[in-house]
């Protein structure tokens, strides 16, 4: 007789789909996954300990090296908790500026994940399309802050520097240029049969799981939950702007998917609605260089493309906060991979990490 047993694979923390540093121990029967243990730490830096030993000023720069794909919504968290903590006023210029390069980082963290999640899945091609398309919002941060990953462009009370002459009609044709390009994207991907089969019907998340887990962004969405904090918990100016929460409804790899690219054309009509209102005025509030909250704590949170950013600060009234801790969305939604891997292949696997989009770079902060 055949004897058969579980086996125990470890898949990364080499692995090239684990996007990053991260090691998912799986049990098999098979080809079948029975369990996934995913085993974190291997990029661990300290980051919140770090924040308690710098200024409220000096720490915006690590907020960019958390999800570094997505560093002006990151900035946009943390300066939105320390404002509110210091009651401090930010120019209506300065939101409006805020907002757009926001909305431009949510559309090329997405492009990168469509095309990382193509090239995961033996789609080399639709990775070279999208970070054409990503380069052209990187060559537009350049211009406006001088970086191209991490932008360090928020400040306390408002942002750095003021749009170059031009910009707003530079964003425009960019927005213009882009919208025939995603359906470029729809032929090569999405309408691919061998692409929709690897996401129909894996990875299913039910309304329920995805709640009772705590997770947020599009991973919640995809699975009917029409939440989203620029639309259902407010902050800057969010509200002055008419713009779609695209959902899905069966929870699975391709609502996910699809979820955030239809999210691509609605940060399009925001970006757009903002270039054409963006009002004169200054871009930054008068903040002392020795700045000092008064005592006690905030919990702020912004909605960033994988999905709730929050900051809890605690002041001591000194000047550098005395607490400071960080809620991930990838961390949070990476811990239902343990509800949604169960029962599916090991090829599945390499698929519903790729859907779930996360970065390490924020999972171990």
């Amino acid at each position: 007789m055949i004897k058969t047993e579980e086996m125990t694979l470890n898949m990364g923390p080499q692995h090239p789909s684990t996007h990053g540093i991260l090691r998912l121990i799986l049990k098999l029967n098979g080809e079948i996954v029975t369990a996934i243990d995913p085993d974190l730490g291997f990029l661990h830096r300290g980051v919140e300990k770090m924040g308690e030993n710098l200024t409220y000023a000096e720490f915006v720069i690590h907020t960019d090296r958390l999800d570094y794909l997505n560093s002006m919504n990151n900035n946009h968290a943390y300066v939105l908790a320390v404002e509110r903590l210091g009651d401090i006023k930010v120019p209506e210029r300065a939101e409006y500026l805020r907002v757009i390069c926001a909305e431009l980082n949510r559309i090329a963290s997405h492009l990168f994940f469509i095309g990382t999640t193509g090239m995961d899945l033996g789609n080399f091609t639709i990775l070279l399309y999208c970070f054409r398309d990503r380069e052209r919002i990187l060559q537009i941060f350049e211009k406006i802050c001088g970086a191209r990953l991490t932008y360090s462009y928020f400040r306390l009370g408002g942002v750095g520097f003021d749009f170059p002459p031009g910009m707003e009609q530079e964003i425009l044709d960019f927005t213009a240029y882009l919208k025939p390009r995603l359906k470029d994207y729809d032929r090569l991907l999405t309408d691919n049969m061998i692409f929709q089969k690897r996401l129909i019907g894996v990875g299913r998340l039910s309304r329920e799981d995805a709640i009772n887990w705590g997770t947020s962004g599009p991973v919640l969405r995809a699975s009917g939950v029409k939440w989203d904090l620029r639309r259902n918990d407010p902050y800057s100016i969010y509200d002055r702007f008419d713009f779609e929460i695209p959902i899905g409804e069966n929870g699975d790899c391709w609502d996910r998917y699809m979820v955030r690219v239809r999210e691509i054309r609605e940060c399009i009509k925001i970006v757009e609605q903002a270039c054409k209102t963006l009002p004169a005025g200054e871009i930054r509030s008068k903040v002392s260089r020795i700045f000092k909250p008064p005592g006690g704590e905030v919990y702020s949170r912004v909605e960033v493309p994988k999905g709730e950013l929050g900051f809890y600060i605690v002041s001591d009234k000194s000047t550098k906060p005395y607490r400071i801790h960080i809620k991930a969305p990838s961390f949070v939604n990476l811990s239902s991979i343990i509800e949604v891997g169960r029962g599916c292949l090991i090829a599945d696997v390499v698929a519903i990490l790729a859907n779930y989009d996360i970065v390490l770079g924020e999972i171990d902060r």
